[in-house]
């Protein structure tokens, strides 16, 4: 079970990253973890990094749905093994750590400009600004007859 984060208003980041949000007793009973986030914001654009360490880009998936969200998930699985078939192998390390995760974006987002890469072990999306023009053009106004 993962939590969405939802925006209930203009503030978007208060729902993911208030206090209690984090300090519920339902974390630690799921035992859960999730990867460290940062959320950063320029003038252009809303950049996420998601820490992911050894995450390949074939093991990521994204999307944003039609409710405006932000889909993201990976599954990442490493797995060691002693390739001497003359013995059999008294320890095998393995691990396998899955995260999925949905975000609102915010309404001033270029949803068809989004973009994602990881690099050195951290998942960086880039989440482009409607332009001033854009985002005007995107409000219908409505004649009162």
């Amino acid at each position: 079970m993962m939590l969405l984060a939802r925006r209930n208003n203009d503030n978007w980041l208060n729902n993911w990253f208030d206090d209690s949000f984090f300090d519920t007793d339902l974390m630690p009973r799921m035992n859960a973890t999730a990867p460290a986030v940062n959320v950063k914001e320029n003038e252009k654009a809303y950049i996420m990094d998601i820490a992911a360490p050894g995450l390949k880009k074939d093991e990521v998936k994204m999307n944003i749905d039609k409710d405006g969200c932000l889909n993201v998930s990976f599954e990442h699985k490493t797995d060691k093994k002693d390739e001497n078939k003359k013995e059999h192998y008294l320890r095998r390390e393995f691990s396998y750590s899955s995260f999925e995760q949905s975000y609102e974006l915010p309404e001033n987002v270029d949803k068809d400009k989004v973009a994602a890469k990881v690099n050195d072990g951290v998942l960086t999306i880039e989440m482009p600004k409607l332009s001033k023009a854009e985002e005007d053009k995107n409000v219908k106004k409505i004649e009162v007859a």
